[in-house]
């Protein structure tokens, strides 16, 4: 029974925000879980597409990346076991993409996309370089407005990414950002998503489930 109150009341927080998306020109969708996301977004990918992926847990936690590839679609990702040059070359090459995916750290309640970004990559190809770009957020990445949207980036999802690749910041060992000038910080690029970018089609999944960072 609780259950069921604590997904209504993301429901309807997920509505809202959609609502407010919307209303900032990107293209948006509430679904109940990661099934339905997944189907969502291969819907919206047309066929013969060059799908290029950001660094994101929650589109791995989907399972998208493998559906796409049995499909025969060309994917294009950096989280291989390749060398540093070919990474930044793969990185490259998904800006230029048909369609990228990826997730967003943070999305306000008044729908606008809060991210931070150690290379810039994905950051810049949520803006523009890909056809269509789809943004797939898990319920747990909600927030009330920017400044709550910079410090869940800041504290939760670049802490989480850094303990992920075992970087040696103040913040894997503090479990909170300190501002640090370490040479592994990832918080280097701050962007602010304020409307639909203009030449950009940006379709926006929000998912009643936790995902990603």
């Amino acid at each position: 029974m609780f259950e069921d109150i604590k997904n209504k009341l993301h429901e309807l927080r997920l509505n809202a925000t959609a609502k407010a998306l919307e209303g900032n020109g990107f293209k948006a969708y509430v679904v109940p879980d990661r099934v339905v996301a997944k189907e969502l977004i291969l819907s919206l990918i047309p066929e013969g597409s060059v799908v290029g992926i950001g660094g994101s847990v929650t589109i791995r936690e989907i399972g998208v990346i493998e559906e796409l590839e049995r499909r025969g679609f060309k994917v294009v990702h950096h989280w291989v076991k390749v060398s540093p040059e070919e990474s930044l070359e793969l990185r490259r090459k998904a800006l230029t993409s048909d369609v990228y995916l990826c997730s967003s750290n943070a999305v306000t309640l008044d729908g606008k996309l809060v991210n931070i970004d150690a290379l810039g990559n994905r950051v810049a190809a949520m803006v523009f370089g890909p056809k269509r770009v789809i943004v797939v957020v898990g319920r747990n990445k909600l927030v009330r407005d920017v400044e709550e949207g910079v410090s869940r980036a800041k504290n939760i999802a670049a802490v989480a990414n850094a303990l992920r690749l075992n970087y040696k910041t103040p913040c894997t060992t503090l479990g909170y950002c300190v501002d640090c000038k370490s040479p592994e910080r990832s918080c280097n690029i701050t962007t602010i998503i304020e409307r639909k970018p203009t030449a950009t089609d940006v379709h926006v999944v929000l998912v009643n489930e936790d995902l990603g960072f």
